[in-house]
Parts: C-alpha cells; sequence; structure tokens
C-alpha cells in the first residue's frame, strides 16, 4: 500500500442503503468522488440493451465493475486530497459470492493490489429509505445479503469495517468527515 492509498476511502455496502446520496454530500462540499460501476454499467449496458447485466450475465457485469474500478482507482492516484469512492474493487468479488460464482484469480490479485484506506465505511441495510427502481431490481432481503457477502469480501481483504449510522445525510457526512481528519491527525 502506497501513501496515496491510504486517502482513498471506501463507501460500500447493500443497494439502497444511502451511500449515493452520502458520496453527492460529499461533492457538494468539494471533495473528489469516484461514482459507483454498477449504476453506471446498467446505464449503459440499458442503453444499448447489452449483455453485462446483472440479470443477464452476472460474470460479465462483474467483469465490468472490475475495470471501472480499476480505472477510477489510477484517476484516484493523480490527487493529494482524499477521494470517496462509491464501492471499490473487492466490492466484485462480493457479488461474485453472493450470486454463487467463482471468484477469478485476476480479480482476487487486483483486490490486493489496488488498494484503498485500511478504514472502509459500511452503509448498513436500512429498510426505511430502500427503493427500488430501473437499476436496483433487488428486495430489501437481497439488499441485506448484499450487505453481508461484500462486507466480507473487505474483511476478507483486511479492510477495517466502520458501520455508516442510520441518521440524515448531514450526520452520515460529520461522522465520515470526523473520521478521516482523525486518520489523518494520527498519520
Amino acid at each position: 500500500m502506497t501513501k496515496k492509498d491510504e486517502c482513498l476511502f471506501v463507501v460500500t455496502g447493500g443497494p439502497g442503503a444511502g451511500k449515493t446520496t452520502l458520496l453527492a454530500a460529499l461533492a457538494a462540499l468539494g471533495h473528489a468522488v469516484m461514482p459507483e460501476a454498477g449504476r453506471a454499467i446498467i446505464r449503459d449496458q440499458l442503453a444499448i440493451d447489452g449483455a453485462a447485466l446483472p440479470w443477464r450475465d452476472q460474470a460479465l457485469f462483474a467483469e465490468l465493475m472490475l475495470n471501472f474500478d480499476l480505472r477510477s482507482h489510477g484517476e484516484a492516484q493523480t490527487g493529494s486530497t482524499p477521494v470517496f469512492f462509491d464501492r471499490g474493487v473487492p466490492d466484485s468479488i462480493g457479488y461474485l459470492r453472493l450470486c454463487g460464482l467463482p471468484v477469478p484469480a485476476h480479480l482476487d490479485r487486483a483486490a490486493r493490489a489496488f488498494r484503498y484506506s485500511p478504514l472502509v465505511f459500511a452503509a448498513p441495510p436500512w429498510r426505511e429509505i430502500y427503493a427500488q427502481d430501473a437499476e436496483r431490481k433487488q428486495d430489501f432481503a437481497e439488499a441485506e445479503r448484499t450487505y453481508e457477502a461484500v462486507t466480507a469480501a473487505y474483511c476478507d481483504q483486511g479492510y477495517e469495517l466502520v458501520e455508516l449510522p442510520r441518521a440524515d445525510v448531514e450526520t452520515r457526512v460529520a461522522f465520515v468527515l470526523e473520521r478521516v481528519r482523525g486518520l489523518a491527525s494520527d498519520g
């Protein structure tokens, strides 16, 4: 892990747990944010009637997510301030495990090579804010299973998970920034 990797902060969790809302609020405050791969890929694949959709070809969808996340990781290396990610490389491992599919060796190598801050923020399942839409077809039970799968993948990769509070976005932003500042002052 490089010193720069320590400034790359992932927000992970199941769908519909407020990750994207949190990251939008961080971006509005001027923080660098990398978008979620899954939603971008689903939008693109729907537009072209492509095969890399989670309800058509889960392995191909995971491969495109990996490529998207590797590119995002590389782009984040050019700055000198913290960058917040809507998911990261280990999320693809969790996704494949959730689907009962094997994790390819190159994905495991990528998760070990492309590192983030050791502290990962986990947005827990939150029924009160959960909603399905055109890109989010999972029911709440699957959202809960996704949370378990992706957080386990981060733990397996040696990350420390900090669960976000089930609270309004301002409280979540303050929670994240306080921990990030705490890490900076410890370093």
